[in-house]
């Protein structure tokens, strides 16, 4: 259920979920939203593993999603609600905005990208647009066709200099890809990764090459810094269990 009847005037009330790590960033958007008759928040979770159980659970309308949050990313969840087919529309937040977030974000299927900064009325009409099926990125909105040329142009006109095909520039990395980023930032060489994740050595390579294809960069250490200065993995976390040292 994504919608309920406001039994007070009968009409409908967006049901949202606020997913933050900061519990004080998340009582003062609530705050906000409680004061509009046609918004209901339904919940509050402060981590990815959480939020995806929770969206899966109740399918909020709206899920207001902050990129860095711990455990699985916000670009990462917002994937695997799209592969899942969760009809939640997701509202990306983030602290740390640049061009080749917003291509990512949106390309993993979100139906808007702001700034944290954004003021309450302004957050409260991003929700409402989305609900009304349009695509939010900072002050532009647009519909699907629009939202389809935006990313491509903004992809070519980023990677095209470097990329000839950009089928795969700025896609959505896979939970092994993430997986393995997590241990790039950690220092780990491709034998120490496949070691740990008991792949191959060659496997290791390939999702390297495509990491470094999807990020838009040139090496593990540029894709290290990408992913860590954006929140996308923190050094105190680890995906896997790393090898021991020999």
């Amino acid at each position: 259920m994504t919608e309920h009847s406001n039994a007070q005037d009968g009409s409908q009330r967006i049901e949202v979920l606020i997913v933050d790590d900061h519990s004080i960033f998340r009582q003062g958007i609530q705050m906000n939203l409680d004061l509009h008759a046609d918004i209901e928040v339904i919940g509050q979770c402060s981590n990815g593993p959480e939020a995806l159980q929770t969206i899966m659970d109740k399918q909020p309308a709206v899920v207001l999603l902050d990129i860095n949050i711990p455990g699985i990313n916000g670009i990462q969840v917002t994937r695997q609600l799209v592969a899942e087919r969760v009809p939640t529309r997701v509202v990306l937040m983030t602290g740390y905005d640049d061009a080749e977030q917003v291509i990512h974000a949106m390309r993993a299927g979100a139906a808007a990208y702001c700034a944290k900064e954004i003021s309450p009325d302004k957050l409260v009409e991003v929700i409402r647009l989305v609900m009304g099926g349009h695509y939010v990125i900072q002050e532009q909105v647009f519909d699907r066709q629009g939202l389809e040329d935006w990313l491509s142009s903004g992809v070519e006109a980023i990677a095209g200099q470097y990329y000839a095909d950009l089928a795969d520039t700025f896609s959505p990395l896979s939970p092994r890809e993430m997986e393995i980023l997590q241990f790039v930032t950690h220092g780990l060489s491709n034998k120490e990764i496949a070691r740990a994740l008991q792949i191959s050595h060659q496997t290791v390579k390939n999702h390297m090459t495509s990491i470094l294809r999807k990020l838009a960069v040139e090496d593990r250490t540029q894709a290290a810094v990408f992913a860590l200065r954006r929140g996308w993995v923190r050094l105190r976390e680890t995906g896997s269990k790393e090898p021991d040292d020999e």
